[in-house]
């Protein structure tokens, strides 16, 4: 009986919008299977952001709990802790985070940010809140200061005032230091910006004030009058006290430092040039480099340290920034990597009054983290445990891996332990703070990213940690010394020729292959042993399957060479091992038979961990460059790597080290090929029709235009980022000959897509866009299973190719696999993404794989012949095929879902996913609960569907702007984790499933651990008897309401911030948290009495005006008479 498929008759039709998608689905398969999914086992959130803050903009640091904050230029707040102690925060409004300062032991942290306003975030829970908010209108905020213990935040504005602010209630003092009164008849210009505060250690009543302009002020601040007045005719930077108080070094625009005496009027005691050169007729040293940054720390048993940043002399040309610690009569100076943001010293003492003892100073660079020992002798750094080297390259792609075998991340973890640098600090990490949390879940995951430079590096992201496991460097494969004559065939990529672009990885078998830009292939095995290898084996591919279309290079037509109207298939691929290279000799002509890159023919030592099995390399055809290698896959049981880019595409049998099959995507559909592709003649530069597009290359055709970025990489050269750039990385694409130049105009994706991905183009060229290993029916109304491979191209075809493999063990070695096409799957609109097979029980059938086994064993060969692994399918022979099917296939394109029931290959269950956008990257994924296919959209969207049913499970509108940098790094994995790239130094996971969601909290660490506060210094009995010693002041009878009277309202807005009944739930308990809660409760009150007066003086000034009115009333009628009314 045939059955009637409603599909057919609304498959010309198309709907109206994405939000109400549609699912067909055949009469007769509508109940098959159960599908356990549901929409309540989906929810998506956030789980952890890791990597270097990016563009990081200042550091502060809690030295009782030892927790370090870094706030950046768009808002973000970084808090780390002990290694795996991490946490991400974000400022709504993404202005920079210009300073931060911790409530020492408070649990409690001070932002201010560019846009001035100041925020006080609660750390006691695991996911911090703002708790208030404050936002001055008319004056810009410049420099603050908190000291220990106090709840006076003192905050220095551009106009040369100190404001002063109560950091439990967020309310501005009426206590002001105006700018005049401060420096008063000193100077006759206006002193400019506030560019330091802080109170004398020994006397918390005296407050030195630093202007930009050179002037430090000493302040009284019951007096409200200022003591002394130091000027100095360069403009400052930083100023530094002494412990004991009496005296202070500033750090000037000059490079130089000046060390003063409280007491001491006029001069500096002291003037230090730490980098300039001292003449000798002693004249004034030449100026330096502005210093920066200046701290003085002391020692109770030595010279005190004065750490400065900055300050080289003009003439060190190309020299790297340094830190310079000088410490009694020796300077050391410390080059960094990078430019210093800041720095900070970590002391023994919280306490300003004692003895500092430093003991470690953390430099935030603008890429990076270093920590400096100052108590062994040459300064040595600390090992950095935290994952900030992600971008030590441009990322270029990433795959993520949940459920790996268990024995993996052992395994690479023991051969990446060896790859690790000495000469660190033998000390331990010194920023310790907080605690783990207590993760139920324990599945193995791994991130494996491939970087602009060649290198690999496999990450261990179990329980929402990262730590770098293994770091592999593919560029040591080739030659990196290039000749003169050799620049013509590094055209393809000349920024970054060794970048990765796709990478396939087979966790059982632990088999890696890696495709790079300069078009190159190279198979890599794992070993536990360290072998040399003679002669890297290579293959070169030609692979040309150009139509009637090259152009000549002036972009005018007719000049140019003409290939055949017909397909060439590529010549026979020869194997030649590196000492012979025929066809790699410089002096040819045309170009001809090059590859991009030379292999090394010199004997290379393989380390223990990933080792070269095979290089593939494709070569130059008749002067053109190799097409860039769009699509990539690997079966360790059937031992093929497949590659395809926009000619056709290549199979590669790496045990025999043959190229199998080398066929072009004409050739693939045979004689039914429905795209009726004529020869073309060339004709005038095609100048690309309306529509901005964010990758134009300029001989774009309508076909190419319509495609994503994903199957634009076909194009000539991919120039990957060499620096971390700010602004967004785009895949910059060569045109071909005879185009118009390249046009970044628009980087978002929000460009017109004709509509013409079904109404083929003529001179479209299909790429390879995807390819999927199983074991499944290769023909319609097959009764076996047959190994298979599933090719998808840009233009929406899956194609059949079955395979014929030797038996295994030494027949494998000798007898050729035999590859058949089969025709043609399925068509959809758009791309060709994804592709998965589930059972007749709807369970996902993974791809045959082998075991891993160690390759280096020579023994008698039996380790190799291990039986093939492969998963048996559960088909019974005398199945019906008209009722019950024993496979699906799952197909997914940048527009629409299929599912195909084999072997009958109807097509059973279709969902468009999207019409006005496409999808960047869709997985088939094993939850929990069973299996769905997710996808990410380029509006931003993430989506689940159930499957085989195609059911819209969940769909979440995630992020507003999706860049490049995200469509090429985004991967969903099993279980509900997903990842992306959200700026060029850091990954962002996430979580599409809801018991994730719920245990989430649980999982975080906590920052906040309740830690005893040292004792204070102990005043001894002479400076107790005679004086001396700290001074203490009551700040709150100087700056409370009573006395200091309330500030302006026009001058700052008061925010209440959301976090406050979460900081509520999230106080700790004891004393301290108590403590909190009474103070929010008495807060609340006082806000709540506060509104009471409002409405109070309100009520009287009414009843007020009400009297009045009735007064006048009776004067009014007072005389008249009643019947005068």
């Amino acid at each position: 009986m045939k059955k009637f498929n409603i599909r057919k008759v609304l498959d010309g039709l198309k709907e109206a919008s994405s939000s109400t998608p549609s699912v067909h689905v055949g009469p007769q398969e509508n109940h098959l299977i159960q599908e356990t999914l549901q929409s309540e086992h989906f929810q998506l959130c956030k789980t952890v952001r890791h990597g270097f803050p990016y563009q990081p903009s200042s550091m502060a640091f809690d030295p009782v709990q030892k927790i370090l904050a870094i706030g950046t230029q768009s808002g973000a707040l970084r808090l780390f802790g002990r290694p795996g102690v991490e946490c991400y925060c974000q400022h709504e409004s993404g202005a920079a985070v210009i300073q931060l300062q911790f409530l020492i032991n408070e649990g409690a942290l001070v932002s201010a940010l560019a846009d001035d306003t100041v925020h006080l975030w609660n750390l006691r829970q695991k996911r911090p809140a703002i708790l208030h908010s404050l936002k001055f209108s008319r004056e810009r905020i410049t420099f603050c200061h908190l000291p220990f213990q106090s709840k006076w935040l003192y905050i220095g504005t551009e106009r040369g005032n100190i404001h002063i602010v109560n950091v439990e209630s967020f309310m501005l003092s009426g206590y002001v230091i105006m700018w005049n009164k401060a420096i008063e008849l000193s100077s006759k210009a206006h002193p400019g910006p506030v560019v330091h505060i802080s109170d004398n250690p020994m006397d918390e009543g005296k407050l030195i004030i630093g202007f930009e302009s050179g002037i430090v002020v000493l302040w009284d601040l019951k007096s409200k009058k200022a003591d002394y007045r130091y000027t100095y005719d360069e403009a400052i930077h930083s100023v530094a006290w002494h412990h004991e108080g009496k005296q202070f070094i500033c750090s000037h625009s000059d490079g130089t430092l000046t060390i003063w005496n409280v007491r001491g009027q006029g001069k500096p005691i002291q003037t230090i040039t730490p980098h300039g050169k001292q003449p000798k007729d002693g004249k004034k040293p030449e100026p330096c480099k502005p210093i920066l940054k200046v701290e003085y720390k002391t020692t109770r048993n030595g010279e005190p340290f004065i750490i400065l940043s900055g300050g080289l002399s003009y003439d060190t040309v190309g020299r790297r920034p340094c830190l310079t610690v000088m410490h009694g009569k020796s300077t050391a100076v410390l080059e960094m990597d990078y430019p210093i943001v800041d720095f900070l010293t970590l002391c023994e003492t919280p306490y300003p009054n004692d003895f500092q003892e430093p003991y470690a100073v953390v430099v935030l660079l603008e890429k990076d983290l270093v920590v400096i020992d100052l108590a062994q002798n040459g300064y040595p750094i600390f090992e950095n445990p935290y994952p900030l080297t992600i971008h030590e390259s441009p990322v270029t792609c990433c795959e993520y891996f949940a459920d790996c075998p268990v024995d993996l991340i052992p395994a690479l973890y023991s051969v990446g332990s060896r790859q690790k640098r000495q000469g660190y600090s033998k000390k331990e990490w010194p920023i310790s703070g907080g605690n783990w949390g207590q993760g139920t879940q324990s599945y193995p995951e791994i991130i494996i990213t491939g970087h602009a430079d060649g290198t690999v590096k496999f990450w261990d992201a179990s329980a929402i940690m990262l730590q770098v496991l293994y770091k592999l460097k593919t560029a040591k494969v080739f030659d990196r010394n290039r000749s003169k004559e050799d620049k013509s065939s590094m055209e393809v990529s000349d920024e970054d020729p060794f970048a990765i672009q796709i990478m396939a990885w087979c966790p059982e078998s632990r088999m890696l292959c890696v495709a790079g830009v300069s078009a190159n292939v190279i198979i890599y095995r794992f070993s536990k042993l360290e072998v040399t290898t003679e002669v890297v084996q290579l293959l070169e591919v030609r692979m040309q399957y150009e139509l009637n279309d090259t152009e000549s290079p002036d972009g005018g037509g007719g000049g140019g060479e003409q290939t055949s109207a017909l397909p060439t298939p590529g010549a026979s691929p020869q194997t030649s091992g590196p000492p012979s290279h025929p066809s790699t000799s410089s002096n040819n002509s045309d170009g001809g038979n090059m590859p991009c890159l030379k292999v090394r023919s010199t004997p290379m030592k393989q380390s223990p961990g990933y080792q070269v099995d095979l290089v593939v390399q494709l070569v130059w055809v008749s002067g053109e460059p190799p097409q860039q290698i769009t699509s990539l896959a690997l079966n360790s049981s059937y031992g093929l790597v497949v590659f395809g880019n926009s000619n056709g595409l290549a199979v590669v049998d790496y045990v025999q080290k043959t190229v199998v099959l080398n066929l072009g995507t004409v050739e693939l559909y045979g004689s039914n090929d429905p795209y009726q592709r004529q020869p073309r003649s060339p004709r005038k530069t095609r100048q690309p029709s309306g529509g901005l597009c964010d990758i134009n290359e300029g001989s774009a055709t309508s076909e190419d235009r319509c495609k994503s970025p994903t199957s634009a990489k076909m194009s000539r050269k991919l120039s990957l980022p060499t620096e971390l750039k700010p602004d967004l990385v785009l895949l910059s694409v060569c045109p071909p000959r005879g185009a118009n130049p390249l046009d970044h105009r628009d980087n978002s994706f929000s460009r017109s897509r004709s509509s013409s991905v079904t109404s083929i183009d003529k001179e479209a060229k299909e790429a390879i866009s995807s390819f999927h290993f199983c074991e499944t029916f290769a023909r319609k109304g097959d009764s076996t299973l047959t190994p298979c491979l599933y090719v998808g191209t840009s233009l929406g075809t899956v194609l059949t190719l079955a395979l014929t493999l030797p038996p295994a063990g030494e027949q494998r070695q000798l007898q050729p696999v035999i590859i058949s096409p089969t025709g043609m799957l399925v068509r959809l609109k758009g791309s060709h993404l994804r592709m998965a097979f589930l059972d007749s029980t709807g369970a996902l059938l993974p791809p045959a794989f082998d075991p891993w086994y160690e390759p280096n064993v020579t023994a008698d060969g039996e380790e190799r012949e291990k039986v093939r692994k492969r998963r048996p399918v559960s088909v019974s022979p005398s199945t019906s095929q008209d009722l019950n099917e024993s496979q699906y296939a799952v197909v997914c394109s940048e527009k629409q879902a299929k599912v195909i029931s084999l072997p009958s290959q109807t097509c059973i269950y279709k969902h468009s996913i999207t019409e006005t956008s496409f999808i960047l990257r869709a997985d088939v994924v094993q939850m929990s609960q069973g299996v769905c296919l997710a996808c990410f959209c380029a509006n931003g969207h993430i989506m689940t569907l159930s499957l085989p049913g195609l059911r819209p499970l969940m769909d979440v509108n995630y992020l507003p702007l999706t860049d490049m940098r995200i469509a090429r790094t985004f991967c969903f994995t099993n279980l509900g984790q997903a990842m992306y790239l959200c700026s060029p130094t850091e990954i962002q996971r996430i979580t599409y499933s809801q018991d994730t969601c719920e245990n989430l909290q649980e999982m975080l660490g906590e920052l906040f651990t309740p830690v005893e506060t040292p004792e204070a210094p102990n005043r001894g009995f002479f400076k107790g008897l005679f004086g001396g010693g700290a001074q203490s002041l009551d700040r709150e009878e100087l700056f409370g309401e009573v006395a200091a009277g309330r500030a302006s309202r026009s001058l700052a807005q008061h925010i209440p911030g959301p976090g406050g009944i979460e900081g509520m739930k999230g106080a700790a308990s004891g004393v301290v948290g108590d403590l909190a809660r009474a103070r929010i409760a008495l807060d609340e009150r006082g806000q709540k009495l506060g509104e009471l007066e409002e409405r109070t003086a309100a009520m009287m000034a009414s009843a007020d005006s009400f009297s009045k009115h009735a007064h006048e009333m009776m004067l009014k009628c007072k005389d008249k008479k009643w019947y005068q009314f």
